[in-house]
């Protein structure tokens, strides 16, 4: 059984669009599946419908095998949540919020401690637990608001947008620990992002919805490779080997537009690397740069949706992405 199955999933708000148009959801117990797409695309009002926030309009949705509607509270005993905003206690301290949300959760008082500690430690706030909430900082507010969702050890995870805004190290330490609930304890999880790297990096599924509609679904790699192959781009040492450097790349692939060399997509893939810089070499031509250029998530959203993806990842993240970079010789 899918942990979450949606099936023609409507919401439309009155005098407005379809902020969600007929979507059909299938995502397996255990799985990270992304959610990627603009502000705007329905990607919060599905999570909304999900977990039995915001009814549908028309369509049908089971989460842990529960009909989001007509049996609402099983469904939130079997969920935990951390949306866009955060609903912390400024005067609280770390410590006293999970104790709270275990009570909250009926978990037996001689329980509350030990796992209001074990939670604090896994989101590394042991040492700001009995700070109040209103001085900590976005990022551990941020792993403050997953360990809150954790309290209850729920199968089902639901994360709407949750590193919107945080640093590049809260980040990766969400990445983290996100990645290790679905490795070690089989926790489901729903991930809504506009950054291409977090569902690149996490999801082991992504859907792409734009206007209220799923555009694309596949793992990353099946989506990447429906863009087509990887290129390469050499920006000669001497301007004025451009031309010859464009005839030996065009070798190994169709050249298409650069913006500082010359590029060629390849018709073989990656492994016609070596090769290109044998004749290189062989010419005794020179490189500045010389740079494999996989196919992004980016790409695949160009592709489905005539745009670019607005939610980009800071300039120093992108630099950090996944790439094979050759110095020159």
């Amino acid at each position: 059984m899918d942990a979450i199955e949606a099936e023609h999933l409507v919401r439309e708000f009155k005098n407005g669009p379809r902020a969600v148009d007929r979507i059909d959801l299938a995502v397996r117990s255990g799985e990270i599946y992304g959610f990627l797409g603009p502000n705007g695309a329905g990607k919060s009002t599905t999570v909304h419908m999900l977990t039995t926030l915001l009814p549908p309009t028309a369509g049908t949705a089971r989460v842990a095998g529960y009909d989001v509607v007509h049996e609402g509270p099983q469904v939130r005993m079997r969920i935990g949540a951390a949306l866009q905003e955060a609903a912390l206690d400024p005067l609280l301290t770390g410590r006293e919020h999970l104790r709270l949300q275990a009570s909250l959760q009926a978990m037996p008082r001689n329980e509350r401690r030990a796992r209001a500690g074990e939670l604090l430690a896994r989101v590394g706030l042991s040492e700001a637990a009995d700070r109040k909430v209103g001085g900590y900082s976005g990022g551990m507010k941020r792993r403050l608001d997953l360990a809150l969702a954790l309290v209850h050890r729920p199968p089902v995870l639901f994360l709407d947008e949750p590193t919107t805004g945080l640093d590049i190290q809260s980040r990766t330490a969400l990445w983290g620990e996100v990645g290790r609930l679905a490795r070690e304890e089989g926790v489901t999880v729903f991930l809504t992002t506009q950054y291409l790297e977090e569902a690149d990096v996490l999801a082991d599924r992504v859907g792409i919805i734009d206007h209220g509609r799923i555009v694309a679904e596949g793992t990353p790699a099946e989506l990447k490779a429906q863009v087509g192959r990887p290129s390469v781009e050499a920006v000669p040492a001497d301007p004025a080997d451009r031309k010859l450097v464009g005839e030996i790349l065009a070798r190994f692939g169709e050249p298409i537009t650069s913006a500082k060399g010359v590029a060629v997509r390849l018709r073989e893939g990656e492994s016609d690397l070596a090769g290109i810089v044998r004749a290189l070499d062989a010419d005794e031509l020179k490189v500045e740069h010389l740079q494999l250029h996989q196919p992004s998530l980016d790409d695949v959203f160009l592709a489905k949706t005539g745009r670019s993806l607005e939610g980009e990842a800071p300039e120093e993240e992108q630099s950090a992405r996944p790439g094979l970079a050759m110095e020159p010789a």
